[in-house]
């Protein structure tokens, strides 16, 4: 602890140290302030500007320190000042000291709370952010709540200094009101538990509803001002309609029906969006090709002398689209209509908060709704760099009409897609360049992360250009370049084709969201609260056109709650639950994560031990021949708690899974080291990397001991 943060401590555990020791709290109690209640009222009398300073200053330090005793000097205030001063004395002066005490807490302690809770922190600090107005009114109303603990807690939280301070003048108004004037009644007082009749206290609790209900009619108002213009059906078609078929829209539609609502699918393109016919399935199944092939020229690794391969890029092609056909079934209408879906293929435009008009190949429908959900998609990003219309460009929605394998492939991004294909087309034989502006692929990852693929990357000759910026695309002696600049120098890069993949756009126009007036987020996606709702309380939107995560399963995940709260939203409504999202890459080797890295945990301030087990010394791996890559864990300090965890290996993505369900279920790394896991099996990387969590933190002066008493036990 810093040296300022030490002598506030200290300064603070001196006064109430001194408090107690003194028996301070003698002068703080009922009997004596009748006691003494004549010679206060006679000082007062003499001084009394000063006598209110006086008491103003003890009172903020009674406050401020959170000593017993505040109740009995509220009391004193209504004796000696009349109910209108000592209302306002005592107002102003619970105010400050229950903000001395919020900022001290705040100084002392929230730095290692944020330490220890991380992420959970954040998220309570976005609840506070939104909500911490509501929520402090709600509990200074009701004077059952400790008002000390109100103060240490919330300054532990985000809540601004100025809005502790003005909400908590305001909401404590009441019980200092209460209690001043039963001060005035002094001489009648018999107990402290006699000021609050079990009525009175009900009267609190009921006051306490007030901002609640204050919050509901706020949302009511806002609700009657965003609708204002639109005029309402009697009646409705459906309980949700939902737009677009991907991994988001599918998975709310299948709620919905589940539940025996009406519920409307609208796709314009493909069932199964991106991910059945653009992404995870056709690119898994083409690193599956390229795998094998990578697995022929390693023969020798497993004994075998030669191994060769006789193919043709088309057919490999051909390979992945008979796969999206063999998966599409899951997707398909006729599945999604036989659990009670009405599917429509045609182009969606939302042209009121409860009408959807629908272009098919028929004409137009008109269909009505209780709410819609919104589960649009994203495509591929392409940025305006000069003159590269003219050369014409792959995205990873294109580039699975190729047929013929390009001989010099330039790729620019080094994120997750551009490093899975890259990889692919080079096993393939491709010469291939990956164009990056960063100093690293993979940006999201440790830095030891992305260095296990750069390095497998150059190993297999993919031409890595890091921190290079595309500036423009010319043809030059007859073949197509790209102008890069390194270091401030231009950089002449010639290739063939060349793959876009720096990013995906939230696919937000052409469906009615202008004329809505639905609001974006500042990345240009729908703005949706926590609930899923976008400012149009009975319109929803998941997936990557909401984001913040461009995953198929997150997108399914965010589709549970837009499902559940449009349906149900108006009785019970479902905060989305982010707080343990795992995704991976499917390089070779494969990158998979779950919660925090070393880069998330530094640049949020959370303090945090690692342990890595290196998977070369895995007994499977070795059998295998894939004995590389590593298990990090990042725990609590000193605990065996887990912040997040990043795997670099063969199958990480499957390994991942126990560390999921571990962090969702709050199991630590003990348990983990204490369950059976099959020998051998990669999956032991897990258990290993426990033990090595478990070996660092070994109790040594333990151990000294039982190595004293086996001595002594030897005889």
């Amino acid at each position: 602890m810093k040296m300022p943060k030490m002598l506030l401590l200290l300064t603070v555990a001196i006064l109430i140290a001194a408090f107690f020791v003194f028996d301070l709290g003698q002068y703080l109690t009922l009997d004596a302030l009748k006691m003494q209640r004549a010679a206060i009222e006679s000082y007062r009398n003499a001084h009394p500007g000063l006598t209110a300073v006086i008491f103003a200053m003890v009172y903020i330090a009674v406050t401020g320190l959170s000593l017993p005793g505040a109740t009995v000097l509220t009391l004193a205030g209504g004796a000696v000042f009349g109910l209108l001063w000592g209302t306002v004395i005592i107002s102003f002066a619970s105010s400050m000291g229950a903000t001395l005490a919020f900022l001290a807490a705040r100084f002392l302690f929230r730095d290692a709370v944020k330490a220890r809770l991380g992420a959970r922190l954040q998220a309570i600090d976005e609840g506070i952010n939104r909500d911490g107005p509501f929520y402090l009114f709600t509990l200074r109303l009701v004077p059952i709540f400790p008002f000390f603990m109100i103060n240490l807690v919330m300054g532990l939280t985000a809540l601004r200094t100025w809005t502790f301070y003005w909400v908590s003048q305001i909401g404590m108004l009441a019980g200092t009101i209460v209690y001043v004037n039963a001060g005035t009644q002094l001489a009648k007082i018999e107990s402290l538990s006699g000021i609050l009749s079990p009525a009175l206290l009900a009267s609190f609790a009921l006051l306490g509803l007030f901002p609640l209900l204050a919050k509901k009619a706020l949302e009511t108002a806002k609700a009657l001002k965003v609708y204002r213009k639109w005029r309402k059906p009697k009646h409705f078609d459906n309980n949700l309609i939902v737009i677009g078929a991907g991994s988001g829209g599918l998975v709310t539609a299948y709620i919905a029906a589940a539940v025996k609502a009406e519920v409307t699918l609208i796709e314009k393109h493909k069932m199964g969006g991106d991910c059945l016919n653009t992404g995870c399935v056709p690119s898994k199944a083409l690193i599956r090709s390229a795998k094998w092939l990578s697995h022929l020229r390693r023969s020798e690794e497993f004994g075998i002398k030669q191994a060769s391969a006789d193919f043709d890029f088309v057919d490999i092609m051909e390979r992945v689209q008979s796969v999206i056909k063999n998966v599409e079934p899951h997707d398909s209408i006729e599945r999604y209509t036989e659990l009670g879906v009405h599917v429509i293929e045609g182009e969606a435009k939302i042209i009121s908060p409860w009408e959807v008009q629908i272009k098919t190949a028929e004409g137009f429908q008109h269909l009505t709704t209780r709410s819609i959900v919104i589960a649009a998609g994203a495509r591929p990003f392409v940025p305006p760099i000069p003159g590269i219309d003219a050369v014409g460009y792959l995205t990873s929605d294109t580039i699975w009409h190729l047929r013929t394998l390009p001989e010099r492939l330039l790729i620019l991004g080094g994120g997750p897609i551009g490093s899975e294909l890259a990889q692919c087309f080079a096993r393939f034989g491709s010469q291939v360049t990956m164009v990056e502006m960063a100093q690293r692929l993979l940006v999201r990852e440790d830095s030891d992360v992305s260095e296990a693929i750069m390095r497998r990357f150059k190993r297999e000759g993919i031409d890595l250009r890091l921190e290079h910026t595309a500036k423009e695309f010319i043809f030059q002696n007859g073949e197509k370049t790209l102008i890069a600049e390194h270091q401030g120098k231009p950089v002449n890069i010639p290739f063939d084709q060349v793959l876009v993949a720096i990013g995906r756009a939230a696919n937000i126009k052409g469906y009615g969201l202008e004329e809505l007036g639905i609001a974006l987020s500042p990345k240009k996606t729908i703005a949706t609260d926590a609930f899923q709702a976008t400012n149009y309380p009975n319109i929803y939107a998941c997936g990557d056109v909401a984001g913040p995560y461009q995953l198929t399963h997150t997108a399914a995940h965010q589709a549970w709650y837009a499902a559940v709260n449009a349906l149900f939203g108006q009785f019970k409504k479902f905060r989305t639950d982010y707080s343990v999202i795992p995704w991976s890459t499917f390089t070779d080797p494969e990158v998979a994560r779950v919660g925090l890295n070393e880069l998330d945990a530094k640049d949020q301030g959370i303090s945090y031990e690692f342990i890595t087990y290196d998977i070369d010394d895995l007994d499977r791996a070795i059998a295998d021949g894939e004995a590389h890559g590593f298990v990090k864990v990042l725990t609590q300090p000193g605990k065996d708690k887990i912040l997040g965890v990043t795997i670099v290996g063969e199958h990480a993505g499957d390994l991942i899974a126990e560390f999921v369900l571990a962090m969702k279920h709050g199991i630590g790394l003990n348990k983990i080291l204490g369950t059976i896991h099959i020998y051998p099996t990669l999956a032991e990387a897990n258990k290993y990397a426990a033990g090595a969590w478990k070996h660092a933190h070994a109790p040594q002066g333990l151990l000294r001991w039982l190595e004293h008493l086996h001595a002594w036990r030897r005889g």
